[in-house]
């Protein structure tokens, strides 16, 4: 599986912890909702600067969102 998948299912899991919908999480990184479904799916790439802002959000450490074991 690619790198890209593993990081948007981390983000899917940590986001789901937290109960938020991909509107929600978008809404708070002001991102449109199909580009957090995008990232998700591992089709579209995520700069560190809103990597950051949505481990922010998520209320979890960077390094959880790229954990790729």
């Amino acid at each position: 599986m690619s790198r890209l998948k593993i990081l948007g299912q981390n983000i899917k899991k940590f986001r789901n912890k937290k109960e938020l919908s991909q509107e929600q999480l978008a809404e708070k990184a002001g991102l449109c909702r199909e580009y957090i479904a995008r990232v998700e799916t591992g089709v579209k790439r995520i700069s560190l600067k809103k990597l950051f802002e949505i481990a922010d959000i998520l209320e979890v450490a960077c390094c959880d969102l790229i954990d790729f074991k």
